[in-house]
């Protein structure tokens, strides 16, 4: 199954284009985004995960900038594989959050399945808008938070990191139709 969706920042100038496709052994989201938050910035991401839905490799790039290419095995044990090391910060990540999109919502409440009312803590890799980044452009471990609202309809998400909560609905395929105050899906016209 392909899925292609379209969002555009709250205040309507940025955009980005999503791919989401079930594959063999997986779901993988791939996209482009000129976005406006926090600065002008180009961005590109690619996520892969396995059947579980949990997050088996990432790469994210900043046009004119940096880039990075991380993998996990799945269990929360990461590797940075431009620089060929170990990533023991995000221990226990099994989820990544990247900030220029909300595609990756998607990941985590695919992956829990949680009933109605139920909530679960998780700890996301956290990739940062370009304005947010360190020395070194890596992920960094998020404290997070799902409710399920209204199963496979309506969630709340909870950035414990940042004191952030926002409801989010999402579409038959489970992304993110709008992200209040964030982001707003557009139609794709042909």
């Amino acid at each position: 199954m392909l899925t292609a969706v379209r969002w555009r920042d709250w205040e309507g100038h940025g955009l980005e284009h999503c791919v989401s496709r079930e594959v063999v052994g997986g779901m993988v989201l791939e996209g482009v985004v000129a976005g406006t938050r926090h600065g002008a910035y180009g961005g590109y991401y690619f996520v892969r995960t396995d059947p579980d839905f949990r997050t088996r490799e990432v790469r994210v790039g900043y046009v004119g900038g940096p880039c990075l290419h991380v993998e996990s095995d799945g269990d929360g044990n990461w590797r940075d594989l431009i620089g060929n090391r170990l990533l023991p910060a995000l221990a226990g990540c099994v989820d990544v959050d990247i900030g220029i999109t909300p595609a990756t919502n998607s990941l985590p409440i695919k992956r829990l399945k949680l009933k109605a009312q139920e909530s679960r803590n998780i700890k996301a890799a956290y990739v940062p808008l370009p304005d947010q980044i360190d020395e070194v452009f890596l992920p960094r471990p998020a404290e997070q938070r799902y409710t399920c609202l209204v199963p496979g309809q309506r969630y709340r998400y909870e950035g414990l990191f940042r004191a952030f909560t926002a409801e989010l609905e999402i579409d038959e395929a489970g992304l993110v139709l709008d992200y209040p105050e964030t982001f707003r899906r557009v139609r794709i016209t042909e």
